[in-house]
């Protein structure tokens, strides 16, 4: 796993090596802010595996996958396309911070959120389970009580994001995400027809940011995460 910081303007360096449709996506952003951290973002994915794999960033190529519920081709999980190798990635971006991930295997997915106050309307909507309820409400008032929605939160999207869902196709107060575990722990996403196991964990990256990973439970699971850390302040 990596992580930066992202700049509040457009570095032409990163913009040099995006793809057509990011490039497309970049400019259709009505923030500059915002498509700063999507465009460092992706840049950070390819300078990370030129890292990993010991090629110029630019010869790589990102992608999305087949959505796994409906098989459209505009909502997919992202993918490796070039060099066509069978490794799983992810990315997350918040408040000016890139998060990219890679491991084997066919699925992966990591968020990471800034810690901030949440709106206590949401802990009585749709987005969690009867446990997290509990506990959340059961939780000190204020930052505390922030800190472990964010936990929560980012336990879910990691777990929708590996699997290729997505928040949309998840029925997110289905998905325990157990936040009176410390973990790393198993957490079961219910899909359409489907069912799968994922190990969770929370990772510190910096104080000021919520980081989960969710990897497919099994052998590969019980491996070490490999943090690399930012390349700039």
């Amino acid at each position: 796993m990596w992580w930066w910081r992202c700049s509040e303007s457009v570095d032409p360096a990163d913009l040099a090596l995006l793809g057509t449709e990011e490039f497309r996506r970049a400019l259709g952003m009505l923030a500059e802010r915002d498509a700063a951290e999507f465009v460092c973002t992706r840049a950070g994915a390819r300078r990370a595996l030129g890292e990993l794999l010991g090629i110029p960033p630019g010869s790589t190529d990102l992608g999305q996958r087949r959505c796994p519920g409906c098989g459209a081709d505009d909502h997919g999980p992202p993918l490796l396309v070039r060099p066509a190798l069978p490794l799983a990635i992810s990315l997350s971006r918040t408040a000016g911070w890139g998060v990219f991930a890679v491991g084997a295997g066919t699925g992966i997915g990591v968020d990471a959120e800034a810690l901030r106050p949440v709106r206590e309307t949401l802990f009585s909507g749709s987005v969690l389970t009867a446990g997290e309820r509990r506990h959340l409400l059961a939780t000190v008032p204020g930052p505390a009580r922030h800190a472990a929605f964010h936990r929560v939160w980012t336990r879910k999207e990691a777990v929708v994001k590996a699997v290729g869902l997505g928040l949309a196709g998840t029925e997110l107060d289905r998905l325990d995400t157990h936040p009176d575990r410390d973990g790393p722990l198993h957490v079961t996403h219910h899909g359409t027809g489907r069912t799968t196991a994922w190990t969770v964990e929370d990772l510190r990256l910096t104080d000021r940011l919520a980081v989960a990973l969710a990897r497919p439970a099994g052998p590969a699971a019980r491996g070490p995460v490999h943090l690399h850390p930012p390349s700039s302040p």
